[in-house]
C-alpha cells in the first residue's frame, strides 16, 4: 500500500465523470466532458471492453456516442438503459451490442464525440483534458455499440446553473430517482417516466441518495450537513453518526456519500454506509469518516476513520464485501465492508480528484475478468485516466488444517513434558 506508480487502463480526450460495468455484457460505460465552452474539449460516453490477457487487464474502444454540448457528470445503468445526468436533465438512452455492418448503418463517430466543446461545470475539481494519443488505444473494435435516444425528464429547476448531481434505479428498475443542486428529489415510475414524487430534502445541493432493496426508504445527503431517511416524500429520521463522539460538533463534518449494500453471510439483510468529511479544510485536517449503519432501523453499528484526505467518491462491491473510496487528492482505497479495515491504497493514483468508482460484477461476465483476485475496481477522474485497482485473493487456511496443527501443537506440548518430566501423566 502507499504511493506507486499506476498505469492506465484506458485514457479519454476529455475528463471522466463517471464509469459503470455492465453486469450483463461486462462492458466498461465511462462518460465525461468539457461541457458547453468552447475550449475544444469534447462531451461523449464511451463503451470499453474489458479483458484479461496474461495477468494483465487490458481495455479497447468498442464505441464513442456523441452528446453534443453537454457532459455526463453523473449516470446510472438499468438493464440496457442509461440515465445520465447532463446540466438540469436526465437523459435516457437505451445500448445494445450489434455487428459492425449494423453500426455503421446507425452510428459511426471515432473517440471523443464531435463538436468543440469544454470546461466542465463539474464542482469541486478543474482539470485539463489530455489527447487519447497519449494513453490507450482508441480505435473501435469489430463489435459495435448502439445507442438509441428515449428521451429525458428536467431534474433540476435551479434558476442559474441547474445540474443533476445524482441519479439512481430502484432494484427492481421500476423507480428512477434524481437529486438536483436545487435540493430536490425527484421520483420518477420506470419506464413510464411519470413523475411519482418531487420533494425539497435538503436547504442546498444535494450531494448523494440511494434507495433500499424493498424501496422502504430513500436516504439523502444534502450540503447542509444533513443525512435524511424518508419513506415516499415523508422525513422519517435525520442520522447523527457523531453522537458517541463528543469531541466533533454539528457543524464540524458534513456527509458526502451513502450507499446501500447487501451484507455477504445474511440473505435479506441491508447496510447503510455513509461517509463524513470536515467541513472547513485546515492546515492540518482532521480525519475523514466512514460509518455503517444498522439498514431497517438506522442504527450506527461501527464509524472508523478512513485519513486525512477528504473523500470525493464511495461505491460498494454487489456482494456487500468490500467499499471502495476515491479521493480529491487522486488517492483510491479498498476496505473489509464488514470490519472498515483498509486492504488496499495508493496514494495519488490519479492527479487530481477522483469523480467515480466501479466494482467489478462478482458473477456474470465481469467475473470472468476478476482472474485469480478476489476483488477489482475502476476509478475515473479529471485526468481522463480509467485506472484498475485489484485485489488479490486472500490465502486463508482451511478450518479443519487449523484444528489438526492445534491438535498436533497439544499432543507434541505433552510429549515434551513427559519427556523432561518423567511421571508427568
Amino acid at each position: 500500500m502507499g504511493r506507486k506508480k499506476m498505469g492506465d487502463l484506458y485514457r479519454a480526450p476529455f475528463p471522466l465523470y463517471t464509469v459503470h460495468v455492465h453486469k450483463e455484457t461486462g462492458l466498461v460505460i465511462t462518460a465525461g466532458g468539457g461541457g458547453a465552452s468552447k475550449t475544444g474539449i469534447k462531451n461523449g460516453i464511451h463503451f470499453l471492453k474489458l479483458e484479461l490477457d496474461s495477468g494483465q487487464h487490458t481495455a479497447t474502444l468498442l464505441h464513442s456516442h456523441d452528446t453534443n454540448t453537454r457532459a455526463t457528470m453523473n449516470m446510472a445503468i438499468g438493464g440496457d438503459v442509461m440515465a445520465a445526468g447532463q446540466d438540469g436533465c436526465c437523459s435516457l438512452m437505451r445500448f445494445v451490442l450489434g455487428s459492425t455492418k449494423e453500426g455503421r448503418k446507425t452510428d459511426t463517430k471515432q473517440a471523443g464525440g464531435g463538436g468543440d466543446q469544454g470546461g466542465p461545470r463539474r464542482r469541486g475539481g478543474r482539470g485539463q483534458a489530455s489527447s487519447a494519443r497519449d494513453g490507450a488505444e482508441t480505435r473501435d473494435d469489430s463489435s459495435q455499440v448502439l445507442v438509441q435516444e428515449l428521451g429525458e425528464v428536467c431534474s433540476d429547476l435551479s434558476p442559474t446553473d441547474a445540474l443533476q448531481k445524482c441519479v439512481r434505479f430502484s432494484s427492481d428498475l421500476s423507480l428512477l430517482l434524481t437529486g438536483g443542486a436545487d435540493g430536490h428529489v425527484r421520483v420518477w415510475e420506470y419506464p413510464a417516466l411519470k413523475k411519482k414524487l418531487d420533494f425539497r430534502a435538503h436547504e442546498g445541493e444535494i450531494e448523494d441518495l440511494d434507495i433500499s432493496s424493498d424501496k422502504k426508504h430513500i436516504v439523502t445527503v444534502g450540503r447542509d450537513f444533513a443525512c435524511c431517511v424518508w419513506r415516499e416524500d415523508q422525513l422519517a429520521m435525520g442520522l447523527r453518526w457523531h453522537d458517541n463522539m463528543p469531541n466533533i460538533t454539528d457543524k464540524m463534518y458534513r456527509y458526502q456519500a451513502c450507499r446501500f449494500a447487501k451484507v455477504e453471510d445474511q440473505p435479506g439483510a441491508l447496510r447503510l454506509y455513509t461517509v463524513q468529511i470536515p467541513h472547513k479544510r485546515d492546515r492540518r485536517p482532521p480525519p475523514c469518516y466512514v460509518t455503517k449503519w444498522e439498514g431497517q432501523s438506522f442504527l450506527p453499528l461501527l464509524t472508523k476513520p478512513c485519513g486525512r484526505e477528504v473523500i470525493s467518491c464511495l461505491d460498494i462491491s454487489d456482494t456487500g464485501t468490500f467499499l471502495g473510496l476515491g479521493t480529491v487528492t487522486g488517492s483510491v482505497a479498498i476496505y473489509i465492508a464488514f470490519s472498515l479495515q483498509k486492504l488496499y491504497y495508493v496514494q495519488e493514483a490519479h492527479g487530481i480528484v477522483v469523480t467515480d468508482l466501479a466494482f467489478l460484477p462478482a458473477l456474470g461476465k465481469g467475473q470472468r475478468v476478476l482472474g485469480n483476485n478476489e476483488a477489482a475496481m475502476l476509478s475515473v477522474a479529471v485526468d481522463s485516466r480509467c485506472k484498475m485497482h485489484v485485489l488479490p485473493n486472500r490465502r486463508f487456511f482451511p478450518m479443519w488444517l487449523v484444528l489438526l496443527l492445534c491438535g498436533l501443537l497439544v499432543v507434541g506440548v505433552v510429549l515434551l513434558l513427559q519427556h523432561m518430566f518423567p511421571g508427568f501423566i
